[in-house]
C-alpha cells in the first residue's frame, strides 16, 4: 500500500501587511511552509530560498534518508541566505521558519525551525506535532506561563530559532500516518489568532481541502489578521 498527499494551498497577505514574507509547497510527498522575517524584501527573499531548495528535492524511500534530505535542505538554505547577505549588507537579520514534512512509505519525517506549526487531524481530535521555537514556548515549557497565557503574550512572536545564514540544525520528528489522516501545516498568522477549536471545527467540517483553507483564512481575516496567513491542508490517502 502506496500512501501520497492530496494538498490545498492558501496564501493570504492578511489585512495589516504590505507585502507577503510567507512562502509555501505541496506535493505528493513533501510539504512546507515558510514564514520570512526582516523586513521588505529580506523576509520574503529567504523564504523563497528554503521552499526553492526543497521545490528541488527528490523525495527519499526511507525515514532516516528523508531525515538527512531535510538536514542537508536546512543547510543548504542557510549557506544560500549567508551569501545572500554578504552580497546586500541591507539584508543583515533576514530569515525565516520552517515546518517541513517528508512522506517515507507510513512514516511523515518533520523538521521544524521557528514558529510555523504542523497539526494532525485523526478521528475528529487535532494535535499539534510540532514545538514552537519561542520565547513564549520556553515558559511554557519551564512552568512559568500557561499555553493559553502564552497565546496573549506580548512576545508571542519572539522566535528563538530561524534559518538565517548560520547553523541552525532542525528539530527532527517522526509520526506514523494512516489512509484518513489529514495535515495542517500553517505560519503563526493563523495558530497566533485562530482557536485550536476552531481550526479542528474547520478541519473536521469541511471535506473540501480548498474550501477548508478558504475558510480558515477567513477565520484570520476575522480575528484581524496583522499577519500573513498561509496554510496547507493535506490529506493522507492510498494510491
Amino acid at each position: 500500500m502506496t500512501l501520497i498527499l492530496r494538498s490545498a494551498i492558501r496564501n493570504d497577505i492578511g489585512l495589516v501587511r504590505n507585502n507577503n514574507e510567507d512562502s509555501a509547497l505541496a506535493g505528493e510527498r513533501l510539504l512546507a511552509v515558510a514564514d520570512g522575517m526582516g523586513g521588505l524584501p529580506a523576509g520574503e527573499v529567504a523564504s523563497e530560498i528554503v521552499i526553492r531548495i526543497l521545490d528541488e528535492l527528490t523525495p527519499p524511500s526511507t525515514p532516516a534518508e528523508a531525515a538527512d534530505a531535510l538536514r542537508a535542505v536546512v543547510s543548504a538554505a542557510n549557506q544560500r541566505i549567508h551569501a545572500a547577505i554578504a552580497a546586500d549588507p541591507a539584508r543583515e537579520g533576514m530569515g525565516t521558519t520552517l515546518t517541513a514534512a517528508l512522506l517515507a512509505d507510513d512514516t511523515l519525517v518533520l523538521a521544524q525551525v521557528g514558529d510555523s506549526r504542523c497539526y494532525l487531524l485523526r478521528d475528529g481530535e487535532l494535535t499539534l506535532i510540532t514545538r514552537d521555537d519561542t520565547f513564549v514556548q520556553a515558559l511554557v515549557d519551564q512552568g512559568a506561563i500557561t499555553p493559553e497565557q502564552a497565546r496573549h503574550h506580548p512576545q508571542r512572536s519572539l522566535v528563538t530559532r530561524a534559518v538565517q545564514g548560520a547553523g541552525a540544525p532542525p528539530a527532527i520528528g517522526i509520526l506514523t500516518v494512516a489512509s484518513g489522516d489529514r495535515l495542517l501545516l500553517c505560519s503563526d498568522g493563523l495558530s497566533d489568532y485562530v482557536e485550536h477549536e476552531a481550526i479542528t471545527a474547520t478541519l473536521t467540517q469541511h471535506g473540501d481541502r480548498q474550501l477548508c483553507g478558504e475558510q480558515l483564512v477567513k477565520l484570520a481575516h476575522q480575528a484581524g489578521a496583522p499577519d500573513n496567513v498561509t496554510v496547507v491542508v493535506s490529506d493522507v490517502i492510498t494510491a
